[in-house]
């Protein structure tokens, strides 16, 4: 592959030195991301001991080539391993985590592909779209617009809470933990949790396990026409139905990759929204750009931030030299920024014509199969509430907006706005 972009020995030097386990970098990375994309696109650094990949063509090339490039990557994932003995007792009380979807490689992974993609079929979402729409709307009909409001609390996580948590059979009850069940999946991917935090996570996952149990259970005992009851039921030629831990397992990923997705994207869209006027009123003269306003959000939001990747072997990938076993950190974000790939990257363009092309959900075999209902979702949110107030405003500054320090996911903590109902 060539490489046109230019580079700098003293910048490239500082670049090796980058921790992506900060903090910091999660708050503001796109400005480093420029820098990397102009002198190095892929580099190695010494703080996290692995590669760091920026370039949109690299991280397709990478994506293209799952014999090389291994998303079996637990073993990288220190917390879903722990060695304190009080946190694998508790988890012992569980069922064991299974590599599935995004941390399997074929022939594993075709197999939980085709059985999981049934259940997420075009057909599926189209079906529970109604029940999508009336979540959405019952969340906004009961709030109270007085004041400022913090848009993440109160509709963007609830609303994709809600629309899973229906389709898993839970209860009101269990539907108000999936959050804190999400959290603790997200907090042990970090590696960055202390060990009382490590403990409560680990008492959080056993619950979901329990939980999740009982209902496909029920589901193993009658038909039911939901998500989990297509899990339950999926079959295909010479495959092995999936077993309760693998189900409990892709329910899990789907909480973590599906639900952290659409919040974060429906958020960093009504953000960039209002920061952007123009494009705002656009949308609201023309409800057809809905679709590509969608994408264009999520190629700049990219809430799943990057995703590990491990060699298999000794490999050359744009003039460096990989080893078996090396580990690499695929930037997706970055990738959906790249100027070499998308003009003027950090504008917003509701008619950009390349938006879809963005890596928000990934690439390759690992495509996110839950993409067509995060999808759905953003677009539902933005149709009702460009429809509902007449105008959005914010009503915190930059410093306000936090963001949670996590290497994979990036999201906001809060969004608070001020809006008025159109009369």
């Amino acid at each position: 592959m060539s490489n046109n972009r230019t580079k700098s020995k003293s910048v490239t030097d500082s670049l090796s030195g980058l921790d992506i386990y900060d903090p910091k970098f999660n708050t503001d990375p796109f400005t480093l991301y420029e820098k990397l994309h102009l002198n190095e696109p892929i580099i190695y650094l010494k703080n996290s001991e692995s590669w760091l990949v920026t370039s949109a063509d690299i991280i397709t090339e990478i994506c293209s080539q799952p014999d090389l490039f291994s998303n079996d990557i637990s073993v990288l994932l220190a917390g879903l391993h722990s060695e304190k003995p009080k946190v694998r007792k508790i988890l012992e009380e569980g069922l064991p985590q299974v590599p599935v979807l995004l941390m399997s490689d074929p022939p594993d992974h075709s197999r939980f592909r085709r059985l999981v993609g049934m259940a997420f079929s075009g057909p599926r979402i189209n079906n529970i779209e109604s029940e999508i729409r009336k979540i959405s709307r019952n969340i906004l009909d009961n709030l109270k617009f007085e004041t400022s409001w913090d848009f993440i609390s109160e509709y963007a996580i609830p609303m994709p809470v809600n629309v899973i948590g229906g389709q898993l059979g839970l209860c009101q009850n269990d539907i108000n933990k999936i959050r804190s069940w999400s959290d603790a999946f997200t907090d042990r991917l970090s590696g960055m949790i202390d060990e009382k935090r490590e403990e409560a996570c680990a008492y959080a996952v056993v619950d979901f396990q329990k939980t999740m149990q009982h209902q496909i259970t029920l589901r193993r005992n009658h038909k039911y026409d939901d998500l989990l009851g297509d899990l339950v039921a999926a079959s295909s030629d010479g495959d092995k139905p999936l077993s309760n831990a693998e189900i409990v397992s892709v329910i899990q990923q789907i909480m973590v990759a599906g639900n952290e997705t659409s919040t974060s994207a429906m958020a960093e869209g009504i953000k960039l929204l209002i920061e952007n006027p123009s494009q705002m009123k656009l949308l609201r003269q023309d409800n057809s750009l809905l679709k590509n306003t969608v994408e264009e959000i999520l190629r700049l939001a990219s809430p799943v931030a990057g995703s590990w990747r491990i060699a298999t072997r000794d490999v050359t990938i744009s003039g460096k030299n990989i080893k078996n076993g090396d580990k690499i950190m695929l930037r997706f974000a970055a990738g959906s920024r790249d100027s070499e790939k998308f003009n003027q990257p950090n504008e917003m363009d509701i008619n950009r014509q390349n938006s879809k092309t963005h890596y928000a959900f990934g690439r390759g075999i690992h495509t996110c199969v839950g993409n067509m209902l995060a999808r759905r979702e953003i677009s539902i949110c933005l149709e009702h509430m460009i429809n509902m107030f007449e105008t959005i405003e914010l009503t915190n500054s930059d410093e306000e907006h936090k963001y949670s320090p996590n290497v994979m996911l990036r999201g906001l903590k809060v969004l608070n706005i001020q809006t008025k109902i159109k009369n």
